[in-house]
């Protein structure tokens, strides 16, 4: 089963998209539309409601009054409160229902307007962001819903704001065109994404492999990095000692494999065995092979090098996590090499003929790991270069 987050401001057509993900057969799950229908006319959630706050809140036609609801509980956190906390565990319960009723295999969609403001985002392997511009949106709610430019305005405006929105986002549906065009784009998500991500996730396949193909780097690369880690951070809990971006993306400036590397700290690496499957449920698979990192000559105890080492199940956006031991040697080193690197030019520049070379010599290749070892020597002589500039300015792992 996958279980993907989707989310899109106030008119920018989320609607639309969910009504073609159903269509194409995904399973829906509408925050928006729970939300009404556990305080429902007769429901447990507004029996618990009148109690809470009166008889009153219950209109003549048996359902609850929500303009007086509202006018309870604004600006009075404490009443609030207490209606969040009746509300919210009958929420989570319905949409638990809803994914244990889907199949093995089902692409579950989960339908929120407040996916950021609940803070969610990172629950899910993928979210999907549609995004409209705010003057469009405007004229759309003036001219489909009745509203006034003011009062549109008014609601764009109490909602995250488009950055708010993208910063979370793995896959942007723009909509500024037509209603046609947007399903067009659900289509192509569906099919070459979603699908496969699927398949990959329930069967335990990554997406790994592919020639080394150098590119220039993207202003969205420490974005990326800073989304996915948090995604880790949460699916790791109480078990991770924090992630890092790392590897050549983590580089400003840095031409390099449009892949994004991160280091996931744990206690022990029965810690990180116990992580198999919170990293599968967040679209990450263990790649069982891989053990360790190569030992450096100043360091030669393959102890010090133990890792797991978990890649992306994501077609479209690939991922590599190296879970090791806070504070062994393999977890100093990446960040090491990482931070000399940002810091020293000539450093950056020599690196990168090295990768230019290795590129050049496994062009075609798809055997990933023999791009890896060619770049290896140059490390090995670079350490002491590196752990030079670390005593000089008192570096010290960031944590």
């Amino acid at each position: 089963m996958l279980q993907i987050g989707l989310t899109g401001g106030i008119g920018a057509g989320k609607s639309t998209v969910s009504r073609r993900l159903v269509e194409l057969g995904a399973v829906l799950v509408d925050a928006d539309l729970i939300a009404r229908e556990v305080v429902a006319k007769g429901s447990e959630g507004l029996a618990r409601i009148a109690e809470a706050f009166g008889p009153e809140v219950v209109g003549p036609d048996g359902e609850m009054d929500r303009p007086k609801v509202a006018s309870i509980v604004f600006g009075d956190d404490a009443q609030l409160a207490v209606l969040n906390g009746i509300t919210h565990p009958l929420i989570a319960r319905r949409q638990a229902e809803l994914v244990a009723g889907a199949g093995p295999d089902a692409i579950v969609v989960h339908d929120a307007a407040l996916l950021v403001e609940m803070g969610n985002a990172t629950r899910f392997p993928l979210v999907v962001v549609v995004h409209t511009d705010a003057e469009v949106r405007v004229r759309r709610l003036v001219e489909s819903r009745g509203m006034t430019e003011e009062d549109a305005r008014a609601r764009i405006a109490k909602q995250s704001s488009d950055s708010e929105r993208l910063a979370v986002a793995d896959a942007v549906l723009d909509n500024d065109g037509s209603e046609e065009e947007l399903r067009a784009r659900v289509d192509r998500l569906w099919h070459d994404r979603l699908v496969p991500l699927e398949e990959n996730v329930r069967l335990g396949r990554a997406v790994r492999g592919g020639a080394p193909v150098l590119v220039d780097p993207e202003p969205g690369w420490e974005d990326r990095g800073a989304r996915l880690a948090a995604r880790v951070a949460r699916a790791a809990g109480e078990r991770g000692r924090g992630v890092q971006h790392i590897g050549s993306t983590a580089v400003p400036g840095l031409p390099a494999k449009d892949v994004t590397d991160l280091q996931l700290a744990v206690a022990s690496l029965d810690d990180a065995d116990a992580l198999d499957e919170p990293l599968r449920a967040i679209g990450l698979v263990r790649i069982p092979g891989i053990t360790q990192d190569n030992p450096k000559p100043a360091d030669p105890d393959p102890e010090h090098w133990r890792k797991r080492y978990f890649a992306a199940a994501d077609p479209a956006q690939r991922v590599h996590l190296h879970v090791r031991v806070h504070g062994s040697t393999g977890w100093r080193y990446a960040l090491l090499f990482r931070d000399w690197l940002r810091a020293d030019e000539a450093a950056r520049a020599e690196y990168l003929q090295v990768k230019r070379a290795a590129a050049a010599e496994f062009a075609g290749d798809a055997d990933a790991e023999r791009y890896v070892a060619r770049k290896e020597p140059w490390f090995d002589a670079a350490l002491p270069r590196a752990e030079q500039w670390a005593a000089s300015t008192s570096w010290l792992p960031s944590y």
